[in-house]
């Protein structure tokens, strides 16, 4: 069965308990003796509690079991003793016909749906002989529900087939995007982290051995050579510092550790926790739930303005107030910092990575950035990267 199926099984439930309800009162001012009424109410007192002592659990369960054959039997024996007892309580074929499609295959079904309903005509006859006077009116009926029942079950089974691979397949393609979302993601890391590796090697690993090499060379040089000392203690600052930069060009790039030990928005959250417990500040954070998909990329650049806006909050904005949001957009994702400080003029000369290295990783993953501030009135940060 469907889950779908599963969820509205209450409605099915439903229709028993009045099908039932409505079968026993029926019977009950029926104008027939004593007798057999108890024995057609009886009956169907039985039906009607086998369904939830054994019933229930034997549907829900779907498995073709021999149990489904052991509870079919119960409904027959129960069903032919009533209507036997009393015609009318064959309203109750409303009840054992759905249930006998969801116990049975849809050829076994329709066998014995066809022999229950025929329970009808054979009771009249029975009670009444072939000069009964309903037959002529109740054999055609018989027929027509007869096919009636076959085809309505054949439909509701075959619905309910497709439905449930129509679901099975759902569950197929949510698990194969899952597995291409993750071997994309181990993909992009495994480049990086190859792509690194090569940087490594090629620059800040051939840096530090310059410095080694000028830094034995001046260890030599000390006592006899002072100017080539300090000849070389310059080319060992330089080297230093074009590893610096080297080094800082490829953070912009690595995944981070936040975002390996958890999500994007847990990374945001902790950062923006982290300011508001090393500083006097009022920091509010907003997070999205859910939020777009992103490649690792792209949560590295966001993460990274988080950061490095935060810094800045801390060290130049002298603000009260911050708020962190990040929202779904159109296209992707958007972060927004904002705070009430001191402000400055973004078409200044900004230092280091500042917003110069934040614009730079937005432009890569194709985002867009906007930083809006005045003197006096606070600065906000927007930026958007897309899914």
């Amino acid at each position: 069965m469907t889950d779908a199926w599963q969820r509205s099984f209450w409605f099915w439930e439903l229709l028993f308990a009045v099908a039932y309800a409505a079968t026993a009162l029926l019977v009950l001012f029926d104008d027939l003796a004593t007798g057999p009424k108890v024995v057609a109410e009886v009956a169907l007192a039985a039906l009607a509690l086998s369904y939830p002592v054994a019933g229930r659990h034997v549907v829900k369960r779907a498995d073709n079991s021999p149990a489904n054959w052991a509870y079919v039997a119960v409904l027959v024996v129960c069903l032919g003793t009533a209507v036997f007892a009393d015609t009318t309580a064959s309203f109750a074929l409303f009840i054992v016909c759905p249930l006998l499609f969801m116990l049975l295959d849809v050829r076994w079904a329709s066998a014995v749906t066809a022999l229950v309903i025929l329970m009808e005509p054979v009771s009249a006859v029975t009670r009444g002989g072939w000069d009964n006077p309903s037959l002529p009116i109740l054999l055609p009926m018989t027929a027509i529900l007869v096919v009636f029942s076959v085809l309505a079950g054949k439909f509701t089974t075959d619905v309910i087939q497709e439905s449930t691979e129509r679901g099975e397949l759902i569950r197929r393609l949510e698990d194969s995007q899952a597995e291409v979302s993750r071997l994309s993601r181990e993909a992009g890391t495994a480049a990086e982290r190859e792509r690194l590796a090569r940087e490594i090697h090629d620059t800040l690993a051939q840096g530090f051995t310059s410095i080694v090499t000028l830094t034995q060379a001046i260890e030599s040089e000390l006592d006899t050579d002072p100017d080539a000392v300090r000849r070389h203690l310059a080319l060992a600052g330089r080297t230093a510092r074009e590893n610096l930069a080297e080094a800082r060009a490829m953070v912009a790039a690595l995944t981070p550790s936040e975002l390996a030990a958890g999500s994007l928005a847990e990374a945001v959250r902790r950062q923006a926790a982290r300011l508001a417990d090393e500083t006097a500040l009022t920091v509010e954070c907003e997070v999205d739930s859910p939020l777009p998909a992103l490649g690792t990329a792209a949560e590295v650049v966001l993460l990274r303005a988080t950061q490095e806006a935060l810094t800045n909050v801390r060290k130049h904005a002298a603000a009260t107030t911050v708020l962190v949001r990040l929202s779904a957009a159109d296209s992707g994702v958007r972060l927004l910092v904002r705070d009430d400080g001191a402000g400055f003029s973004p078409a200044g000369p900004t230092e280091g990575f500042g917003l110069r290295g934040m614009r730079s990783r937005v432009e890569q993953v194709g985002g867009r950035l906007a930083v809006r501030s005045a003197r006096g009135d606070g600065t906000e940060l927007e930026l958007e990267v897309p899914a």
